[in-house]
């Protein structure tokens, strides 16, 4: 599919660096969905994939970009994630969008992945423009999921390491920095499962990925909670998919959040753990089912 690079301001002044997507054969403005990743993702990991899948069996576009402070992106500390400066920044790729001339402004969607997966709930919500929300293994409340991943009796270590950071920041020091994940669990890192291991490592090898994520982020996501608003979605269709064995993102936090939803929504739960979703055959079992949510959506 044809892709081309992308770049846009944010309303904060950063740049913000990406790709677009179209069809092959294309007629007229076409439907644009905005894609972001996760948790110190990049672009590069496996966005492109379901980009070029929806672009291949659909009359969309897809908007895919790098989040502020990753990536090819502008932003500073790098590796640092406020979740509300990101979400913003979900509704300024909006309004990049929109100002496409291949792009019809009035047919946006949102789509996000693990942490951005609990953004696009937030914007779905309170950006009006938005026709069409897929949120995709998301987090969906960051104490309850802070409080599955760090052990209790490790917790008082790490309040205690938010504390130092930030005196440190006031007297000018730089960031502290943790590893996204480490071979064992037991150890400080910020995803501390198997998979996270296994998922970042392979990226790691093959991508400009980067083992480090600022302190402030951890402490930012325990208080980040997407889908205190989930009812507000509605009117606008949402389709929440959910893996069976997720232990990053617990699915029962997702499907209690998902009953507070109100129509119209849909839920899939596809087998395997919370990397599962991205390649391989879950791959096309999940990115057929956000096709055809897609097809009776955004593209109708």
């Amino acid at each position: 599919m044809p892709r081309r690079d992308i770049s846009f301001k944010t309303s904060d002044g950063l740049t913000i660096r990406g790709w677009f997507f179209s069809p092959t054969s294309k007629n007229g403005k076409l439907p644009c969905l905005v894609m972001a990743h996760g948790f110190t993702d990049l672009k590069e990991m496996d966005l492109d994939t379901f980009a070029e899948h929806f672009t291949s069996n659909l009359p969309i576009s897809c908007l895919v970009y790098d989040n502020r402070n990753f990536g090819d992106s502008e932003g500073a500390p790098r590796h640092e994630i406020i979740p509300t400066l990101q979400q913003s920044d979900y509704s300024d790729a909006i309004t990049y969008a929109q100002s496409l001339e291949d792009v019809d402004a009035a047919k946006i969607g949102i789509w996000g992945s693990s942490y951005s997966g609990g953004h696009v709930l937030v914007i779905g919500a309170v950006d009006r423009r938005v026709k069409a929300v897929l949120s995709q293994v998301p987090l969906v409340n960051g104490w309850d999921n802070f409080n599955r991943l760090i052990r209790p009796d490790f917790q008082p270590a790490l309040n205690a390491m938010f504390q130092q950071d930030r005196l440190a920041r006031m007297s000018g020091k730089e960031p502290v920095k943790i590893p996204v994940v480490h071979e064992n669990p037991l150890e400080l890192s910020s995803m501390p499962s198997a998979d996270s291991y296994q998922f970042f490592s392979m990226w790691e090898k093959k991508s400009n990925w980067k083992n480090e994520v600022t302190l402030r982020s951890v402490e930012l996501l325990r208080a980040n909670d997407p889908a205190h608003g989930i009812h507000r979605i509605s009117p606008t269709p949402l389709l929440m998919t959910v893996a069976h064995d997720d232990v990053l993102t617990p699915p029962d936090l997702a499907m209690e959040a998902y009953s507070r939803a109100r129509e119209p929504k849909q839920l899939h739960i596809i087998p395997g753990g919370h990397f599962d979703g991205y390649a391989g055959s879950n791959f096309e079992r999940n990115a057929s089912r956000q096709t055809e949510f897609l097809r009776q959506t955004l593209c109708s």
